[in-house]
């Protein structure tokens, strides 16, 4: 029997009804770094926290019909080395230690795979190693600590085909090394947001580039229209 764990959501989430909210602004699609800013009941949080995106930038979920999309602007593939931009439920959490969070937690064993391999039946799910390997996966316990802790963004949900799968906030490579396609940050700030992220607050990831500042600002009202001040900082 194959245990599938910290699954993907694949019911219908209403994103506007978000109490928690992690801003991640870019200056555009091509860069591989960006700044995070959390709220909640619109007051900030923290200071905002250096984030690392993919190699390639960002790239719009193909689901997304909260923004309006420039039709020249790129939607992301699997393999792309983008993160997707886009909004996303903040679903549960992993990490190699047991710890106590307010987003649903799973320790990671050496047995524990996300699925990557679009014509596996198994395609973007976090599960135990099945009998019949997939030919893509990656460890969710692994040799570096880039997944000592982690969270689950809800990108994908449905697991369609070759549209991305496995996307995470994770810990850094290293200072300002870029991802495969998740955000990554220091353990110290990963940890700071998972100690103050609440399921029960149905928290959410907005990431998109500084254009869409004020869609974002006009959609979700937790995001304080004086964030434009501190963005051209």
């Amino acid at each position: 029997m194959i245990k599938v764990f910290l699954i993907l959501l694949t019911m219908s989430v209403n994103l506007l009804y978000a109490r928690q909210v992690v801003l991640v602004l870019s200056d555009d699609f091509n860069t591989t770094k960006a700044k995070m800013y959390c709220f909640e009941d619109g007051t900030i949080v923290f200071q905002n926290i250096d984030v690392n995106l993919g190699r390639n930038g960002l790239a719009w979920d193909m689901n997304d019909k909260i923004f309006s999309h420039v039709t020249n602007q790129p939607m992301k593939q699997e393999g792309d080395g983008k993160s997707p931009a886009g909004v996303f439920a903040l679903t549960s959490s992993f990490g190699y230690e047991d710890h106590t969070f307010l987003l649903p937690f799973h320790k990671s064993i050496a047995e524990d795979i996300c699925v990557d391999d679009s014509n596996s039946s198994l395609y973007n799910s976090l599960v135990t190693m099945p009998p019949i390997k997939p030919n893509s996966f990656e460890f969710m316990k692994r040799q570096d600590d880039q997944y000592k802790l982690g969270i689950v963004v809800n990108y994908n949900p449905h697991r369609a085909p070759y549209k991305g799968s496995c996307i995470f906030l994770h810990v850094q490579k290293e200072l300002n090394h870029p991802t495969a396609g998740c955000t990554s940050m220091s353990y110290e700030d990963l940890y700071k947001l998972l100690k103050w992220l609440d399921i029960s607050k149905k928290p959410i990831l907005v990431q998109v580039t500084k254009e869409y500042l004020d869609y974002a600002i006009r959609e979700f009202t937790d995001i304080p229209d004086s964030i434009k001040c501190n963005t051209k900082r």
